[in-house]
């Protein structure tokens, strides 16, 4: 496979697509000797894999590394997998149900709609300055700071203090990367240890002072006699905001990217777009997906096409690849923003489906929203240069005019 699926090369991260179609031409499922992971490149397969229970997330609540003949990660990486196998994200079930129960109760749909307000006149404030400024970085005037202020806003973190979040989830986001090198590993540790500090110091603040916002629900949420302990509020947290965040900034950069190469389905934006904008927002998810790829660890043997995958290996589910299967999607290189039909897989699906997803919604056809109305005339100023990860699938800035 290694001919066809390079996913550090620059000419694969450009367009991953042809790539995708000659693995799914292929077959079903490949085996990709550089990460020792099987590679599941059908829409079918990877629908009904992110359901199946034979496969998780973790693998720890039913063995130990040595059962499941894996080595345990290197001691000096504790602190970041402490972090990260404590949110609900890694964990599965009875843990997972758990704490999703919880924190399910700030994203029903009547709080996102309490939310619309805020979100509106943030995402309008924000075009305002970049139009007031005659252009500039889209990504760090537009799609970066809103979604940060909104999960930052929803948990309570002093808007001081809001700069220190993108660098951290950055940081800790770069151990998601296929094999990721030392020195990712060092800054993702040294972010896991300087973030989970920071809010081991708000909660104890908010303990004593508790508010309105989610953190101090989180520390407030019981359950049948059962609270979130210390950990799992900070690992909440944590994953709320790279998940609230990191994915929303890619695919509002690599939306409008795909909208500046396709000026016919930008005009038509323009000419309509409350009409648009809801099957906009999905399409645009579909089309440059932002999260490329999720895992999956083999608890039981499972058979694809004939092949048996033991336990103990590991599955990548390839979402980009998936939102781009013929057999699904009519077309699906075409940029089409009134597609109706569209069970993309961006969000992923089963218990982990991302529960953050009616709010990214809002604020993605937010902040399109308030840059179709307020900067009609919006263009490409260069050509912008993609992040080297391949899978959260991003751009490192996109400079605009009016």
């Amino acid at each position: 496979m290694d001919d066809v699926f390079d996913p550090w090369s620059a000419e694969f991260l450009a367009d991953p697509c042809p790539a995708y179609a000659e693995l799914r031409d292929r077959g079903r499922v490949h085996w990709f000797e550089p990460t020792r992971q099987w590679l599941v490149p059908h829409h079918a397969d990877v629908s009904a894999l992110l359901r199946d229970r034979r496969l998780g997330r973790s693998y720890r609540h039913r063995f130990t590394h040595e059962e499941f003949g894996r080595a345990a990660p290197p001691a000096e990486h504790e602190p970041f997998h402490v972090l990260n196998d404590h949110g609900m994200l890694d964990l599965e079930p009875p843990d997972h149900t758990r704490i999703r129960r919880l924190v399910s109760k700030a994203f029903t749909p009547r709080t996102v709609s309490q939310l619309e307000p805020f979100v509106h006149e943030l995402a309008s404030e924000l075009v305002r300055g970049l139009v007031t400024e005659g252009g500039g970085d889209l990504l760090a005037a537009v799609a970066e700071p809103l979604p940060v202020a909104v999960i930052a806003h929803m948990l309570g973190i002093p808007e001081s203090d809001r700069a220190l979040l993108r660098p951290w989830s950055a940081d800790i986001c770069g151990m998601y990367e296929l094999n990721p090198s030392p020195e990712t590993a060092r800054r993702a540790v040294r972010a896991s240890v300087e973030f989970s500090a920071y809010l081991r110091e708000l909660i104890a603040v908010r303990r004593g002072d508790p508010g309105g916002d989610l953190l101090s629900g989180l520390i407030a949420a019981h359950e049948d006699g059962e609270r979130l302990s210390e950990q799992e509020v900070i690992s909440t947290c944590v994953l709320l905001l790279n998940a609230g965040h990191e994915a929303t900034v890619n695919a509002t950069t690599n939306g409008w990217y795909a909208l500046f190469r396709h000026p016919g389905q930008l005009a038509a934006l323009r000419a309509d777009p409350e009409g648009l904008l809801p099957t906009a927002v999905e399409e645009l998810m579909r089309y440059d997906t932002p999260l490329q790829l999720f895992e999956r660890w083999v608890l039981d043997d499972i058979e694809i096409d004939g092949v048996t995958i033991g336990r103990g290996a590991e599955v990548a589910l390839l979402f980009g690849s998936a939102n781009h299967d013929p057999a699904v999607f009519a077309r699906p290189e075409r940029l089409d923003l009134s597609r109706s039909e569209n069970p993309h897989l961006s969000f992923s699906a089963g218990i982990h489906y991302c529960i953050g997803a009616p709010l990214a919604r809002l604020e993605l056809a937010s902040s399109m929203r308030a840059l179709l109305v307020q900067a009609p005339g919006l263009r490409l100023a260069q050509e912008p240069e993609r992040k080297p990860d391949f899978v959260m699938r991003g751009l490192r800035e996109l400079k605009v005019e009016l």
